[in-house]
């Protein structure tokens, strides 16, 4: 059985996260055998300097965060220096503001041109969509942009919206990808119980602050995943 720490990115993203901080997670994600680390922009040198020691966690980034509105130039950018200081993944966040405008066209290109330069590098692109605040029938029209695209994963949530990961939207989301492309649940993760259901509903990855916790909670449960 595949422990739950594996399929977690470590999560730091608070605008106040210092370098301490930062040691502190990527000491615990070494100590957890944790997927990753996620930590801001910023901090993506930080983070790789406490990761030398150890083949794992990778160290992840965000891009256009926590909003998503940063003009295509400013996401391009961001990409950019995160790929330079080491950045490992990259957690986009859609353009949320041209999606309620029904501006498709402009989030096909957008998605489209960071997976091309993320790619060209040969790093991984997480699509963040905010499912909580869309209706399922922009959910569903997410995922065909994002499978034509090719992204790596669809990402549920950034955590700074009124709702996050739910069993239903990663369902949701399974259902109208292909299988080449993965699922990130973020938001309001806190347990291990519910860290299990999102995988059983077909969560690849999730993003936790509360990853310690959820690990304990597994090791109480007294059951591997």
């Amino acid at each position: 059985m595949t422990n739950i720490s594996s399929y977690i990115d470590h999560t730091i993203l608070k605008p106040t996260t210092t370098h301490m901080d930062i040691k502190k997670i990527c000491e615990e994600a070494i100590q957890y055998d944790f997927k990753a680390v996620c930590i801001p922009p910023s901090l993506v040198t930080t983070a790789r300097r406490e990761l030398q020691v150890a083949r794992s966690p990778l160290a992840a980034t965000v891009i256009g965060f926590p909003f998503g509105y940063s003009v295509l130039k400013a996401k391009l950018s961001e990409v950019e220096q995160a790929l330079t200081d080491g950045a490992d993944e990259l957690d986009m966040v859609i353009d949320l503001t041209a999606l309620r405008n029904g501006d498709w066209s402009y989030i096909e290109k957008e998605i489209s041109a960071l997976t091309d330069t993320i790619h060209d590098q040969r790093r991984v692109i997480k699509v963040i969509i905010e499912s909580g605040i869309l209706t399922d029938d922009e959910i569903i029209r997410c995922c065909g942009i994002c499978s034509k695209a090719g992204v790596d994963f669809v990402k549920t949530s950034t955590g700074y919206a009124e709702k996050g990961a739910t069993i239903e939207a990663v369902q949701l989301i399974r259902k109208h990808l292909p299988a080449g492309i993965k699922i990130k649940a973020s938001g309001g993760i806190r347990t291990y119980e519910f860290a299990r259901q999102l995988i059983d509903a077909g969560a690849d990855r999730l993003g936790c602050s509360a990853s310690v916790e959820i690990v304990k909670g597994e090791k109480v449960a007294g059951k591997g995943y």
